[in-house]
Protein backbone atom coordinates (compact mmCIF):
# COMPACT_ATOMS: atom_id res chain seq x y z
CA UNK A 1 0.00 0.00 0.00
CA UNK A 2 1.50 3.50 -1.28
CA UNK A 3 2.34 4.93 2.43
CA UNK A 4 1.36 8.74 1.48
CA UNK A 5 -2.35 7.23 0.96
CA UNK A 6 -1.84 5.31 3.91
CA UNK A 7 -0.79 8.50 6.27
CA UNK A 8 -3.92 11.13 4.57
CA UNK A 9 -6.45 8.37 5.41
CA UNK A 10 -4.89 8.41 9.10
CA UNK A 11 -4.88 11.94 9.36
CA UNK A 12 -8.42 12.59 7.90
CA UNK A 13 -11.12 12.71 10.77
CA UNK A 14 -14.59 12.75 10.48
CA UNK A 15 -16.13 15.92 11.70
CA UNK A 16 -19.66 14.83 10.64
CA UNK A 17 -21.93 12.37 10.37
CA UNK A 18 -23.34 12.76 6.64
CA UNK A 19 -26.83 10.46 6.12
CA UNK A 20 -24.62 9.11 2.90
CA UNK A 21 -21.20 8.14 4.61
CA UNK A 22 -19.91 5.59 3.08
CA UNK A 23 -19.76 2.58 5.29
CA UNK A 24 -18.59 -1.12 4.78
CA UNK A 25 -19.74 -3.93 6.52
CA UNK A 26 -17.77 -7.04 6.51
CA UNK A 27 -18.81 -10.62 7.55
CA UNK A 28 -18.55 -13.72 7.00
CA UNK A 29 -20.65 -16.69 5.72
CA UNK A 30 -21.53 -20.22 7.34
CA UNK A 31 -18.64 -22.93 7.53
CA UNK A 32 -18.14 -25.87 9.44
CA UNK A 33 -16.41 -25.89 13.07
CA UNK A 34 -13.11 -27.13 13.09
CA UNK A 35 -12.87 -28.19 9.49
CA UNK A 36 -9.37 -25.60 8.13
CA UNK A 37 -11.33 -24.77 5.38
CA UNK A 38 -12.03 -21.45 3.50
CA UNK A 39 -14.82 -18.76 4.53
CA UNK A 40 -16.34 -16.50 2.22
CA UNK A 41 -16.03 -13.26 3.49
CA UNK A 42 -18.21 -10.41 2.16
CA UNK A 43 -17.64 -6.64 2.47
CA UNK A 44 -20.30 -4.44 0.85
CA UNK A 45 -20.22 -0.86 0.76
CA UNK A 46 -23.24 1.09 1.85
CA UNK A 47 -24.15 4.77 1.86
CA UNK A 48 -25.37 5.18 5.42
CA UNK A 49 -28.06 2.88 5.89
CA UNK A 50 -29.53 3.53 2.78
CA UNK A 51 -28.46 1.81 -0.27
CA UNK A 52 -25.92 -0.38 -1.50
CA UNK A 53 -22.84 1.12 -3.29
CA UNK A 54 -20.28 -1.96 -3.84
CA UNK A 55 -19.42 -5.10 -3.07
CA UNK A 56 -15.59 -7.00 -2.44
CA UNK A 57 -14.86 -10.49 -1.15
CA UNK A 58 -12.22 -12.49 0.51
CA UNK A 59 -11.70 -15.93 2.08
CA UNK A 60 -10.80 -16.98 5.35
CA UNK A 61 -9.61 -20.12 7.45
CA UNK A 62 -11.14 -21.35 10.02
CA UNK A 63 -9.76 -21.00 13.05
CA UNK A 64 -6.27 -20.12 11.30
CA UNK A 65 -4.56 -16.69 11.85
CA UNK A 66 -5.10 -14.50 8.25
CA UNK A 67 -8.28 -12.32 8.92
CA UNK A 68 -6.21 -9.21 9.95
CA UNK A 69 -4.37 -9.38 7.07
CA UNK A 70 -6.71 -10.70 4.63
CA UNK A 71 -9.15 -7.68 5.20
CA UNK A 72 -6.49 -5.42 5.12
CA UNK A 73 -5.71 -6.66 1.60
CA UNK A 74 -9.41 -6.80 0.40
CA UNK A 75 -10.13 -3.15 1.42
CA UNK A 76 -7.23 -1.29 0.75
CA UNK A 77 -7.16 -2.98 -3.05
CA UNK A 78 -10.69 -2.28 -3.62
CA UNK A 79 -11.43 0.13 -5.98
CA UNK A 80 -13.78 1.54 -3.24
CA UNK A 81 -11.23 1.98 -0.85
CA UNK A 82 -10.93 6.37 -1.08
CA UNK A 83 -14.33 6.66 -0.47
CA UNK A 84 -14.48 4.65 2.60
CA UNK A 85 -14.93 6.45 5.83
CA UNK A 86 -15.66 3.93 8.53
CA UNK A 87 -14.96 -0.14 8.69
CA UNK A 88 -17.83 -1.85 10.67
CA UNK A 89 -17.57 -5.75 11.41
CA UNK A 90 -19.33 -8.39 12.84
CA UNK A 91 -17.58 -8.80 16.03
CA UNK A 92 -13.75 -9.54 16.26
CA UNK A 93 -13.35 -13.11 14.86
CA UNK A 94 -14.17 -14.76 11.78
CA UNK A 95 -14.76 -18.33 10.75
CA UNK A 96 -14.82 -19.67 14.27
CA UNK A 97 -11.73 -18.11 16.26
CA UNK A 98 -10.14 -16.45 13.68
CA UNK A 99 -9.14 -13.05 15.33
CA UNK A 100 -9.34 -9.68 13.33
CA UNK A 101 -6.72 -7.17 15.23
CA UNK A 102 -8.61 -4.00 14.99
CA UNK A 103 -6.24 -1.91 15.70
CA UNK A 104 -3.56 -3.38 13.43
CA UNK A 105 -6.34 -2.92 10.75
CA UNK A 106 -7.32 0.92 11.49
CA UNK A 107 -3.15 1.54 11.30
CA UNK A 108 -3.53 -0.59 8.12
CA UNK A 109 -6.27 1.18 6.29
CA UNK A 110 -6.19 4.55 7.68
CA UNK A 111 -9.69 3.78 8.63
CA UNK A 112 -12.13 4.22 11.82
CA UNK A 113 -13.22 0.83 12.86
CA UNK A 114 -16.42 -0.64 14.57
CA UNK A 115 -16.55 -4.33 15.95
CA UNK A 116 -20.82 -4.75 16.60
CA UNK A 117 -22.25 -7.49 18.22
CA UNK A 118 -25.96 -8.18 19.17
CA UNK A 119 -24.99 -9.53 22.77
CA UNK A 120 -22.30 -8.88 25.04
CA UNK A 121 -19.78 -11.15 24.34
CA UNK A 122 -18.48 -13.91 27.28
CA UNK A 123 -14.45 -12.78 27.41
CA UNK A 124 -14.29 -16.28 29.93
CA UNK A 125 -16.03 -18.87 27.61
CA UNK A 126 -14.04 -17.19 24.98
CA UNK A 127 -10.36 -17.60 26.49
CA UNK A 128 -11.40 -20.82 27.23
CA UNK A 129 -12.19 -21.95 24.05
CA UNK A 130 -8.96 -20.08 22.89
CA UNK A 131 -6.63 -22.59 24.67
CA UNK A 132 -7.39 -25.43 22.53
CA UNK A 133 -5.94 -23.59 19.42
CA UNK A 134 -2.23 -22.60 18.80
CA UNK A 135 -0.51 -19.34 19.24
CA UNK A 136 -3.44 -19.11 21.77
CA UNK A 137 -1.99 -15.60 23.58
CA UNK A 138 -2.02 -13.64 20.26
CA UNK A 139 -4.91 -14.44 19.56
CA UNK A 140 -5.86 -13.29 22.90
CA UNK A 141 -3.66 -10.37 23.09
CA UNK A 142 -5.87 -9.35 19.95
CA UNK A 143 -9.36 -9.86 21.41
CA UNK A 144 -7.82 -7.60 24.85
CA UNK A 145 -6.48 -4.73 22.06
CA UNK A 146 -9.79 -4.62 20.97
CA UNK A 147 -10.73 -2.27 23.80
CA UNK A 148 -13.59 -1.83 25.90
CA UNK A 149 -16.98 -2.19 24.86
CA UNK A 150 -20.27 -0.21 25.19
CA UNK A 151 -23.81 -0.52 24.43
CA UNK A 152 -25.42 1.33 21.55
CA UNK A 153 -29.12 2.15 21.20
CA UNK A 154 -29.73 2.46 17.79
CA UNK A 155 -33.42 2.17 17.33
CA UNK A 156 -36.18 3.09 19.83
CA UNK A 157 -38.09 0.74 21.43
CA UNK A 158 -35.71 -2.31 20.09
CA UNK A 159 -32.58 -3.82 22.08
CA UNK A 160 -29.34 -1.73 22.42
CA UNK A 161 -26.45 -3.66 20.63
CA UNK A 162 -22.38 -3.34 21.70
CA UNK A 163 -19.89 -2.29 20.11
CA UNK A 164 -15.99 -1.61 20.19
CA UNK A 165 -14.42 1.03 18.41
CA UNK A 166 -10.58 1.90 16.91
CA UNK A 167 -9.63 5.00 15.81
CA UNK A 168 -12.55 6.90 16.58
CA UNK A 169 -14.77 8.54 19.59
CA UNK A 170 -17.38 6.18 21.16
CA UNK A 171 -19.60 9.35 20.64
CA UNK A 172 -19.05 9.37 16.62
CA UNK A 173 -19.28 5.63 16.39
CA UNK A 174 -22.54 5.77 18.29
CA UNK A 175 -23.68 7.94 15.64
CA UNK A 176 -22.77 6.25 12.78
CA UNK A 177 -24.16 3.02 14.04
CA UNK A 178 -27.77 4.58 14.63
CA UNK A 179 -27.24 5.89 11.28
CA UNK A 180 -26.56 2.93 9.12
CA UNK A 181 -29.33 1.31 11.57
CA UNK A 182 -32.32 1.79 9.13
CA UNK A 183 -33.86 -1.83 8.98
CA UNK A 184 -33.47 -3.35 12.28
CA UNK A 185 -30.86 -2.90 15.28
CA UNK A 186 -28.23 -4.00 13.51
CA UNK A 187 -26.52 -1.50 10.85
CA UNK A 188 -27.64 -2.51 7.48
CA UNK A 189 -24.07 -2.74 5.94
CA UNK A 190 -23.76 -5.57 8.53
CA UNK A 191 -27.03 -7.46 7.88
CA UNK A 192 -26.32 -7.40 4.22
CA UNK A 193 -23.09 -8.93 4.18
CA UNK A 194 -24.32 -11.83 6.37
CA UNK A 195 -27.32 -12.31 3.88
CA UNK A 196 -24.59 -12.38 0.70
CA UNK A 197 -21.66 -14.11 2.66
CA UNK A 198 -24.23 -17.01 3.56
CA UNK A 199 -26.01 -17.00 0.46
CA UNK A 200 -22.36 -17.86 -1.22
CA UNK A 201 -22.16 -21.14 0.98
CA UNK A 202 -25.75 -22.06 0.04
CA UNK A 203 -24.98 -21.70 -3.58
CA UNK A 204 -21.45 -23.51 -3.40
CA UNK A 205 -23.53 -26.57 -1.38
CA UNK A 206 -26.16 -26.59 -4.16
CA UNK A 207 -23.49 -26.92 -6.68
CA UNK A 208 -21.67 -30.00 -4.74
CA UNK A 209 -25.11 -31.66 -4.55
CA UNK A 210 -25.86 -31.10 -8.16
CA UNK A 211 -22.30 -32.32 -9.05
CA UNK A 212 -22.25 -35.47 -6.54
CA UNK A 213 -25.55 -36.79 -8.45
CA UNK A 214 -25.00 -36.39 -12.00
CA UNK A 215 -21.37 -37.65 -13.02
CA UNK A 216 -22.78 -40.32 -16.02
CA UNK A 217 -24.60 -37.33 -17.61
CA UNK A 218 -21.80 -35.55 -17.28
CA UNK A 219 -19.35 -37.38 -18.69
CA UNK A 220 -21.64 -38.59 -21.15
CA UNK A 221 -22.24 -34.59 -22.34
CA UNK A 222 -18.43 -34.57 -22.79
CA UNK A 223 -17.69 -32.25 -19.46
CA UNK A 224 -14.20 -32.96 -17.86
CA UNK A 225 -14.07 -30.76 -15.28
CA UNK A 226 -17.84 -30.32 -14.37
CA UNK A 227 -16.46 -27.52 -11.27
CA UNK A 228 -14.70 -25.30 -14.07
CA UNK A 229 -17.52 -25.76 -16.91
CA UNK A 230 -20.44 -25.31 -14.30
CA UNK A 231 -22.58 -23.32 -16.67
CA UNK A 232 -22.55 -26.78 -19.73
CA UNK A 233 -22.68 -28.94 -16.07
CA UNK A 234 -26.36 -27.57 -15.34
CA UNK A 235 -27.35 -27.57 -18.79
CA UNK A 236 -26.37 -31.32 -18.85
CA UNK A 237 -28.61 -32.34 -15.87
Amino acid sequence: MNTSKQKSREEAKIREVKPEIRVLGIDDGVFTPHSKELVDVVGVVFRGGLWLDGFMHTQVQVDGMDATEKLTQMITESPHYQQLRVVMLNGVTLAGFNVVDIVKLHKKTGLPIIAVTRDSPDFEDIRTALHNLPQMEARWKAIEKAGKIHKVCTRDGEAPICAHAVGISEKMADRIVKNASTRSNIPEPLRVAHIIASGLRCSDQSSALMIRGNEKKFKRAGIKDERTDLKNARAAV
